[in-house]
């Protein structure tokens, strides 16, 4: 029996949210905001962290600099019981972090990379990432130590049988290049509703989702507030958005692929799985940032027992 349900490679920061802010921000002003939170960022460390919170044994494995703002990250993997003991960290690089300046429906990313552009294929133990039923990979294009090498990552994680997972997230090139070499190697697709036509270069949704889905055995687009499809072949699935009372819609997506990951690793039918999907990340927008809602156990086992209809079925 593999070690790990699932293991993840990829950037480890935290992000740090303004909220309240004014609606212009001129230059040379002391501008205020009305509140904060630092808090667990990073689309690999969401993942990693919300997966462990809803039970899976998660394997890590990052470069984080020799800094406060790693060790807080790290930490706070530790506290879900994330395995880090193969996690790096640089003497010469500082660990990532993203400012996020949140409005009312909207948002400003700004992200230092740090550390997340220095991980290479040599910093990944692939004995230990092989070590799992599964693989989960994300923010390709901020990872430009690993990009190159991110095809061949795939190509030996697939010889040990393991299925792969991938979600890009944004390119902030806006050139959304890259892929042909790494999606033979995807068992499942998860980009949201704008990546995909990007990717896809196409202006249309459907369009874009009938090429992408040529070209993965499954393909998992999320839709914000319309929910979130599934593509299968000609099969189509789909799931509704779960209403909230949200906080910020941060890390909602990287939820959303740790609540589908988790019930896909147990075997669930893919409406269960979109429907779970849909319920961690709505879970995630109830508080701020991508991990706060999960951090507290006895709420994550609250929120989705009372939630029991979108519970898996085999």
């Amino acid at each position: 029996m593999p070690r790990f349900d699932i293991t993840v490679a990829g950037e480890l920061n935290l992000d740090l949210i303004f909220y309240g802010l004014p609606l212009e921000l001129p230059p040379e002003r002391e501008l205020l905001a009305e509140r904060m939170m630092l808090t667990l960022g990073s689309s690999s460390g969401i993942v990693a962290h919300n997966l462990a919170a809803l039970g899976s044994r998660v394997g890590f494995i990052s470069l984080i600099g020799d800094d406060p703002l790693g060790q807080i990250a790290v930490q706070r993997l530790v506290e879900a019981r994330v395995d880090v003991s193969k996690l790096r960290r640089s003497a010469e690089a500082t660990t990532g972090l993203t400012v996020i300046l949140q409005r009312d429906g909207w948002r400003n990313i700004i992200t230092y990379l740090g550390t997340i552009a220095e991980l290479t294929l040599e910093d990944l133990d692939l004995d230990y990432l092989a070590d799992a039923r599964h693989f989960h990979f994300c923010s390709y294009y901020l990872q430009r130590g690993l990009r190159g090498k991110v095809a061949d990552l795939f190509c030996e994680l697939k010889r040990a049988g393991l299925t792969i997972s991938l979600d890009t997230n944004d390119d902030p090139d806006d050139s959304w290049d890259g892929l042909s070499e790494v999606l033979p190697y995807v068992d499942v697709f998860m980009p949201n509703a704008r990546e995909a036509r990007k990717i896809a270069k196409s202006d249309d949704l459907e369009e874009a989702v009938t090429r992408l889905s040529a070209m993965v055995p499954l393909l998992v687009v999320k839709l914000g507030a319309k929910g979130a499809l599934a593509q299968r072949g000609r099969e189509r699935f789909t799931s509704p958005a779960v209403e909230v009372q949200m906080v910020d819609p941060v890390g909602a997506g990287d939820s959303f692929n740790a609540g589908f990951l988790a019930q896909y690793l147990h075997g669930a039918d893919l409406p269960a799985c979109l429907a779970f999907g849909n319920l961690a990340g709505a879970f995630s927008t109830t508080k701020a940032g991508g991990t706060e809602a999960f951090r507290d156990q006895a709420s994550v086992a609250k929120f989705f027992r009372s939630a029991s209809a979108a519970l898996p079925s085999k």
